[in-house]
């Protein structure tokens, strides 16, 4: 009779053990989001087995569970996407990055917990991460515009609407997102953080013949941020205007093209091209 508490006791050191080889962490870039939004998660893997790991070949390799802190049961939609396989080396890290909001149920406000959980094939043990907290809060409306989206031969085009909505970020920084929903705002089609916003800040928001959305607020102090939005939810372009001797603001030229006059366009440096870089995204050694 006492073999079971043996068995139950080897089955936690072996847990034990592995976990204590590899190891599972994740991380967010930000603690708070819209109904609908992003959610990029990172996941990095560090073995330190003293063997060579192999990885990614199973649907169920990489996990995730999300919960919510007041007891709501979070809905899941299907597995997060993870495919890819790769050998992860002794003292080496691995970096997965995933976007999890399709597949759970979180337009609902609240605070919620995501944790990954680590299967190694011929291990038969599970490493689990900590818990990473993050906080889904709605956002302001502040305008919207229905517009339609050409539809293919003679169809009545697929209407859509534009929302502009402020959210005050983790209570100390006010930003403005861009939303697309199908007429009715029962569909969310994208959810677009633009930037940074002033409190007093009334953006000009003008659609071109495209049915692109262009922006132009106040994001600071004597700053300015002009971006484009197209009808898919997608940032475009985006550029930065100070105020000098005039307000920057939107108008249409004579070939009726929205541009911005007035304040002067910051110059930015031009970024670097990283190459892409395939499951796993990063192999690194990890720190001492």
């Amino acid at each position: 009779m006492k073999i079971f508490p043996f068995f139950a006791a080897l089955v936690s050191l072996l847990a034990f053990t592995a976990a204590a080889q590899v190891s599972i962490t994740i991380s967010l870039d930000q603690d708070q989001f819209l109904p609908s939004e992003t959610i990029p998660v990172t996941v990095r893997v560090t073995n330190r087995s003293g063997q060579m790991i192999h990885l990614g070949d199973q649907p169920d390799w990489l996990t995730f569970s999300v919960e919510s802190a007041d007891g709501f049961i979070v809905s899941k939609n299907a597995e997060v996407p993870v495919l890819g396989a790769f050998n992860l080396g002794s003292m080496e890290t691995a970096t997965k990055r995933v976007d999890i909001q399709p597949y759970f149920g979180l337009s609902r406000p609240g605070l919620y917990r995501v944790t990954a959980t680590l299967r190694i094939p011929g291990w038969n043990s599970e490493i689990t991460s900590t818990q990473r907290p993050f906080d889904i809060s709605s956002g302001a409306k502040i305008w919207s515009q229905v517009f339609g989206m050409p539809a293919a031969s003679n169809a009545p085009p697929e209407v859509r609407k534009y929302i502009l909505e402020k959210s005050n970020y983790l209570r100390s920084q006010l930003r403005l997102y861009a939303v697309v929903t199908d007429e009715a705002e029962g569909r969310i089609i994208k959810v677009t953080p633009v930037g940074p916003t002033v409190s007093f800040s009334q953006p000009q928001a003008q659609l071109d013949r495209l049915n692109n959305l262009h922006i132009l607020y106040q994001s600071g102090a004597k700053s300015f941020l002009y971006s484009i939005v197209n009808p898919n939810g997608m940032l475009v372009d985006q550029e930065i205007y100070d105020y000098a001797d005039s307000r920057p603001r939107l108008t249409l030229d004579d070939s009726g093209n929205i541009i911005v006059i007035g304040g002067v366009k910051r110059v930015l440096p031009q970024p670097v091209v990283v190459p892409d870089i395939k499951s796993p995204d990063e192999l690194v050694p990890p720190k001492k």
